[in-house]
């Protein structure tokens, strides 16, 4: 029995979501309702319990988060995944935050599976069980049988989970003010556009049809692989408020005892899981951004991912930048490594070039002195995260997510078996990491001859533009040096200072030959007029004194 065929507009406006795809758009603003108000006020209150206008932690920011309810809990795990956007202190102590929740009532989760499959649930299921899987911000999921007896899990949205998000983010940005949040967030980000990309994610995530496609692709990518599998999703089962998949027994790959009492390699699991991870990343450009313990099964000796709610996608364009920075990075080739990372990611305020090339030389250096065996990935990756936050340089989510996957799947390959680390697996596969698609390659540099050519044919005419324009006065040239303002600014004190000190120079030259006359009226026998000469010189004097000795310290502009 397929779900209820109600039209999308229906089934959209039941979930508390917009009638059509909003794709990444904001939540809308609308004037505030009695519910908002209410809202408010509780954030109001929950604020003034943490005394936030004495100042804000990493740990008092996560406990408003858990004290706001679920929906500030997801954006602040999501917040943790953005070590390129918040502080290290920040993302480490959000990677706290309690995954588990509390559990919805068994009615509520038949009220929206009866939304779903219609009053009949019978006609669907032979029987549900009512204690819950698991429960976190978003769903619930729960252990069932279908009517020809096939196990499954059922993840069943929260109602009304949609609306509540939109309103809470709504709320969020007319409260980033009391919150704060200057020194969470770097300075070159913009809190609303932050909160928009948190929202995109949000929407996709709310869509449990966006799960199923990722869990639909990623088992038919790895069909021919024996040893690797993935939960059949029931397509006709699953709408965006509820998700059915194949129910996956076997043991978690954290659970040592029975993996090894079932005669299990965990050895050879943790070598396997390594390198089809390197595989995902860079054949295929999809991977799964999550891969804690908790996602991943051994069944018939099968190892089997069972959540797909995130996972990260890279471009073409980025697998081979990141390519191109491994080899720079494996050469000790600077100056690319600095390129590379900043036509990867978004610059958001000019850097200091020099510095950046710097601070890359440094790290470098650091980590090219070890093995790559002995190389920390976690500090690794922490580090070059660190670097592009001090410099404004936002990478593309698919590869924060990327680093964020990378430590978090080396933990588990700790825990699975502590004799293999992950740069040790990324180590033996170093030649196909630095060896390039040279099909691709030879297109690339065709392209680019291509290119190259026309420009050459074109360069005499553009040339001969170029020197016209110069005979006739039209062209300009705009020089913009990197610390110039700074010599700029400088040399604009050092001029103003010769200035002072020639008039100066004139006022006592102009007053010692006025005292040479009988100009009348006189002070102290002397003319009046070069009296207030030598005073107006000796005031300029000790005035440029003072500043020269005193505010030249403190480097404030003349």
């Amino acid at each position: 029995m397929k779900p209820e065929n109600r039209s999308q507009t229906d089934r959209r406006a039941a979930a508390g979501q917009p009638s059509r795809n909003t794709g990444h758009s904001q939540p809308p603003e609308t004037e505030s309702s009695p519910s908002q108000l209410r809202r408010l006020g509780q954030i109001l209150r929950i604020l003034k319990k943490h005394k936030v206008t004495r100042g804000m932690d990493p740990v008092k920011f996560r406990e408003i988060l858990e004290d706001l309810g679920p929906t500030y809990v997801k954006i602040g795990q999501i917040m943790a995944t953005r070590q390129d956007i918040f502080s290290r202190r920040y993302c480490r102590e959000l990677e706290k935050l309690r995954s588990d929740v509390k559990s919805m009532s068994f009615d509520t989760v038949r009220a929206v599976l009866t939304e779903a499959y219609g009053p009949d649930l019978n006609q669907v299921f032979e029987r549900i069980d009512e204690t819950p899987l698991g429960s976190a911000s978003i769903a619930q999921v729960h252990k069932a049988w279908l009517k020809d007896g096939t196990m499954v899990v059922i993840k069943v949205q929260r109602p009304g989970i949609y609306q509540e998000m939109e309103e809470d983010i709504r709320l969020l940005r007319k409260a980033s003010g009391i919150l704060k949040l200057s020194d969470v967030f770097s300075s070159v980000v913009d809190v609303n556009v932050v909160l928009d990309e948190f929202w995109a994610s949000a929407q996709q995530e709310m869509d449990f049809t966006n799960e199923a496609r990722n869990a639909i692709r990623f088992r038919n990518e790895y069909q021919d692989c024996a040893w690797l599998d993935a939960p059949r999703v029931h397509e006709d089962l699953t709408s965006r408020k509820v998700m059915v998949m194949e129910y996956i027994s076997g043991c978690e790959i954290d659970d040592d005892a029975r993996l090894d009492r079932e005669g299990y390699d965990r050895h050879e699991i943790a070598d396997r899981l390594g390198v089809n991870y390197l595989t995902q990343i860079t054949e295929h450009g999809f991977f799964h951004a999550d891969p804690h313990s908790g996602n991943i099964r051994v069944r018939d000796g099968q190892i089997v991912y069972i959540d797909f709610g995130m996972m990260g996608t890279l471009t073409d364009r980025d697998r081979r930048l990141m390519k191109q920075a491994i080899k720079a990075l494996a050469m000790r080739d600077t100056m690319k490594l600095t390129d590379t990372i900043l036509t990867l990611g978004v610059v958001r305020r000019t850097p200091d070039y020099a510095s950046l090339t710097q601070r890359i030389e440094e790290y470098v250096n650091l980590y090219c002195e070890s093995s790559l065996e002995d190389i920390d990935l976690p500090a690794m990756v922490q580090d070059l995260f660190t670097i592009c936050h001090e410099y404004g340089i936002a990478l593309p989510k698919g590869i924060s997510m990327l680093a964020r996957s990378l430590m978090t799947f080396e933990g588990t390959i700790e825990v699975l078996d502590p004799s293999t680390n992950v740069m040790q697996i990324i180590s033996r596969q170093k030649s196909s990491l630095l060896a390039g698609d040279w099909g691709r390659e030879l297109q690339h540099i065709l392209s680019r001859l291509l290119a190259d050519a026309g420009r050459l044919l074109e360069m005499p005419v553009q040339l001969s533009d170029i020197l016209s324009m110069v005979r006739r006065g039209q062209l300009k040239v705009n020089l913009d040096l990197q610390g110039a303002d700074s010599t700029i600014a400088n040399f604009d004190r050092m001029i103003n200072r010769i200035i002072v000190c020639l008039l100066i120079v004139a006022l006592l030259m102009s007053s010692s030959i006025i005292c040479t006359t009988k100009m009348k009226p006189e002070f102290l026998g002397i003319p009046l007029l070069g009296f207030a000469g030598f005073f107006i010189a000796f005031c300029m004097s000790l005035w440029l004194f003072v500043k020269m000795l005193f505010l030249h310290q403190k480097n404030k502009p003349f």
